[in-house]
């Protein structure tokens, strides 16, 4: 019994000092005082924060600061359109109480700190239009509750982590002008609350997979301007019954319009031009009553479409 309290106390010892920035975090309680340290590290991003962030006044008073009635911390930080430039401190990750972070439209380059994995409460994060660098990380996918995600307008390489399919209350996810390469997840068919995909303009490639036809939340479709191949599914209108906009356009699909695009009753957009299509134009698009815009350029495709006035 002896033997046994030793090796465990001897554990604790070498825990504490192997890892003694965890055992000092531990002791010490997130508090705002704790926000305020790490938003200080964005400081130095502009003239604007340096004058108005400063220690005699409140952070919930700062310029792009919101913080929350219930526990009294930052909420929300939103420094769009204000031209900051530099890189994402990693202290940023110890803003516990974030929900929305929202960075567009500034100069900010790099790669993202990993660091952003510990803001469990975030639901929206937008990057757009920024200079992000490197791989989209993995650890976006570790976000419990985000249901917005606005990484358009970047610099970001590679493929598009399979991670993010973990995000089960994600409802907008937005990849759009980057240099994302590879082939689509399939894993992303398990986003069952997504609403809007947009990733367009990249250099995806391969198949579009089936399992994104069957995210019977989806409201708009859109991969414009990629290399991506091979046919769509003859049942791709089966499960979307709130889809309004597919686009399609500048890849290189081929094979035939599926027939069973009635199906998808609430359609207003439709682009599929600049591909390899080809055979029949199907009669069905005539049953779109909504449909507002329809392309169909550029392909190998025969017949007219005769759209049904009501």
């Amino acid at each position: 019994m002896e033997k046994k309290l030793y090796c465990i106390l001897l554990y604790a010892f070498l825990i504490t000092i192997t890892f003694p920035m965890l055992s000092s975090e531990a002791k010490q309680p997130l508090s705002l005082a704790t926000d305020q340290t790490a938003l200080l590290s964005l400081k130095h991003t502009s003239l604007l924060l340096a004058t108005n962030w400063t220690n005699s006044t409140s952070v919930c008073s700062w310029i792009g600061i919101t913080c929350s009635f219930r526990h009294h911390r930052v909420a929300a930080l939103n420094l769009s359109n204000m031209a900051l430039s530099g890189t994402i401190p990693p202290q940023l990750g110890h803003l516990s109480f974030l929900v929305s972070l929202d960075l567009t439209n500034n100069l900010f380059h790099d790669n993202l700190p990993q660091e952003l994995s510990l803001l469990r409460r975030l639901k929206f994060i937008s990057f757009r239009l920024n200079n992000f660098t490197g791989d989209i990380p993995p650890m976006l996918g570790q976000l419990p509750k985000l249901e917005y995600l606005n990484l358009r307008n970047n610099r970001f390489i590679g493929s598009i982590p399979k991670s993010l399919s973990n995000l089960t209350n994600l409802q907008f996810l937005d990849l759009t002008y980057n240099s994302l390469s590879g082939e689509i997840p399939k894993e992303l068919g398990r986003l069952q609350s997504l609403q809007t995909l947009h990733i367009e303009y990249n250099h995806l490639s391969g198949a579009i997979p089936s399992a994104i036809f069957n995210m019977s939340t989806l409201v708009t479709i859109a991969l414009t301007g990629n290399e991506l191949s091979g046919s769509l599914p003859t049942d791709m209108c089966s499960n979307l019954p709130f889809l309004a906009g597919i686009y399609l356009s500048v890849n290189q699909l081929s094979g035939a319009i599926p027939t069973n695009l009635s199906q998808c009753s609430r359609l207003e957009y439709l682009s599929l031009s600049y591909n390899s299509f080809s055979g029949e134009i199907p009669s069905e698009i005539g049953y779109l009553t909504s449909l507002r815009e329809l392309y169909l350029g550029a392909n190998n495709l025969n017949g007219m479409v005769q759209l049904l006035i009501t």
